[in-house]
């Protein structure tokens, strides 16, 4: 045992000890089950996990409920005079338990937060899909160029990135903007975030815009629908890596049409296989 762990409760208070542990696997099993029912799973993890978590939290649950009714029954025992099992433990007694619920709380208080063009910026945000991506190399040829999605189009730039193969062709795309300091004045990455697993690994991917006027018409974050035709363009950036380039580069860029500010969707994020 360390030094802290041999701080020694009173006996009434050890006999409460375990109402904490009981409550934070309580708060737990309710915060996964609320995130389920309020669809902001989606947030934070892959759909292929959602089930997971959801039967996770419902075991919490169920393990809170059994424990919780064990509990009563050893407060019940007039014998029992607060004896309970020692064992190493960083944290003073209960201590844990604390931390375990405060974070709950905090889940269950604190809505999950949107990534922005702040955080893609500093993610690296390009229009190329990692190579340990397996959607790299899966697309649909079949689909109509204005019926892709915008991470539709990114996958397909992956398997095949000579743009003038889409010269002309029509799109019809949405995601947030993004500006970015090495793009004209004219121009804004539209953008979307990827989850492989979770919110932590979540990569973005953009897609250069061309636009009629300045950029500072659509600040960075807000959400939009474009309309357009892909062209070939000359930029001093390479739009795979992001990085200046020492010659200018044809690049693939959306030329816009038609720009329609539109609200956060509910499910803002892509998803690979």
């Amino acid at each position: 045992m360390n030094v802290l762990s041999k701080l020694k409760p009173s006996p009434k208070l050890k006999l409460l000890l375990p109402g904490l542990d009981i409550l934070a696997i309580l708060a737990w099993g309710i915060l996964l089950c609320k995130y389920w029912v309020t669809g902001q799973l989606k947030l934070l993890i892959h759909p292929n996990y959602n089930l997971l978590v959801f039967a996770t939290g419902i075991l919490l649950i169920i393990l809170g409920g059994v424990k919780t009714w064990l509990w009563i029954q050893t407060l019940r025992q007039k014998g029992n005079n607060g004896e309970t099992v020692q064992h190493i433990s960083i944290f003073p007694p209960g201590w844990g338990s604390c931390l375990l619920i405060v974070a709950a709380i905090a889940g269950l208080t604190i809505p999950p937060i949107i990534f922005d063009s702040q955080v893609a910026l500093q993610r690296g945000v390009s229009d190329s899909l990692p190579i340990t991506q397996r959607e790299t190399q899966s697309f649909n040829v079949n689909v109509k160029p204005e019926e892709r999605s915008l991470i539709d189009w990114i996958r397909t730039l992956n398997a095949y990135p000579e743009p003038d193969a889409y010269q002309g062709q029509k799109a019809d795309v949405t995601g947030f903007v993004v500006h970015s300091p090495l793009l004209p004045e004219d121009y804004i990455l539209l953008t979307r975030f990827i989850i492989s697993c979770c919110a932590v690994d979540a990569y973005p991917v953009g897609l250069p815009v061309k636009l009629e006027r300045d950029r500072s018409n659509y600040p960075p974050d807000t959400w939009l629908r474009i309309e357009g035709e892909m062209m070939t363009e000359t930029l001093a950036i390479d739009t795979q890596t992001m990085q200046e380039t020492p010659t200018q580069k044809r690049q693939l860029v959306l030329s816009a049409n038609t720009i329609t500010t539109i609200p956060t969707p509910d499910d803002p994020y892509g998803y690979s296989n």
